[in-house]
């Protein structure tokens, strides 16, 4: 009878957390289409990521490019990130019918859930229509990429696809809340920004709750294959964020380029940066425990020293 309550108390606090974010969601909307003016042009003194978020920031091949290659290449990169947004928010998307298939349609739950679906749509179309006004084409996501979409589609529903979930999220968000707001970026990339963030806060809350109920309720054999599962997540996904086909866009060799942002210690802490918020989280529900779990953490170069 305990477990029976529990369960109960449980689902109870789901749906209130879904029905707050439904209200937020019906608060705080944005229609891309019209807020933000696609037919205005690009501001020319402007550039498309700060300069400390390009990866080859403050390296010896950074300081031989002139200011055009320089805002270039953070143009490349801008595009590759949105890339990737469209990718990992497409997979997201996958996972949320899930949700919507294998729960009572009629919830709280699960009308939250195709409320995100719908969100994460107008994202990849507002990514999709800033990447085709810089005229770039887009950036393919690798191999691994496809076999990681797959798989996805193999995986339960749990801590570890909320936690890969949370993590893109979080990255995307931490590193758009600095640019947002930053007056050297092009407005249409601002503008795009401040509309993610906005949107993706209530996505984050989403997930982070499913990873802390997830947890709760695995046991001592399934939670490790959550953690080690998240982990190797984390270590084929962070690669993707920017591709190594950016750096020929400004007469680098793909590999020179990706080994000089590799080394580059300024990028290194950008990424820790970026991460350092949902690495504490999983820290703190159990999702970094284990010698295999820890180790692929720290192949991603994301760890919080004190984590390491």
């Amino acid at each position: 009878m305990a477990g029976v309550h529990a369960q109960r108390v449980d689902d109870e606090d789901r749906e209130r957390t879904a029905k707050r974010l439904l209200r937020s969601s019906a608060e705080h909307f944005y229609d891309p289409e019209v807020d933000i003016d696609w037919n205005a042009p690009w501001a020319p003194e402007k550039v498309w990521l700060p300069e400390r978020q390009v990866s080859l920031y403050g390296t010896r091949l950074w300081r031989r490019l002139d200011r055009q290659q320089r805002v270039e290449l953070g143009k490349h990169e801008l595009v590759s990130l949105l890339s990737f947004g469209i990718w990992a928010e497409n997979l997201l998307s996958t996972l949320l019918l899930r949700v919507v298939v294998i729960g009572p349609s009629t919830s709280q739950h699960s009308l939250y859930a195709m409320t995100e679906i719908g969100e994460e749509s107008r994202h990849s179309t507002m990514f999709a229509k800033l990447i085709d006004k810089t005229g770039i084409p887009p950036y393919r996501e690798p191999r691994t990429a496809r076999v990681m979409w797959r798989v996805g589609q193999l995986v339960p529903i749990g801590p570890a696809t909320y936690g890969a979930t949370m993590l893109v999220e979080e990255i995307l968000d931490k590193g758009q809340r600095d640019a947002m707001v930053d007056e050297s970026v092009q407005p249409h990339v601002r503008q795009l920004m401040r509309i993610h963030v906005v949107e993706e806060a209530r996505h984050i809350g989403f997930a982070r709750a499913e990873l802390a109920r997830g947890m709760a309720c695995r046991g001592p054999f399934t939670r490790p294959q959550h953690r080690v599962g998240l982990a190797l997540f984390a270590v084929l996904m962070y690669p993707m964020l920017v591709s190594t086909r950016v750096y020929p866009a400004v007469g680098i060799g793909r590999l020179r380029g990706a080994r000089a942002a590799r080394r580059n210690p300024h990028y290194r802490q950008m990424r820790k940066y970026v991460s350092e918020s949902s690495i504490r989280f999983f820290h703190e529900q159990g999702m970094l425990d284990g010698v295999v779990t820890r180790a692929l953490w720290r192949l991603t170069g994301a760890l919080p020293d004190d984590l390491r």
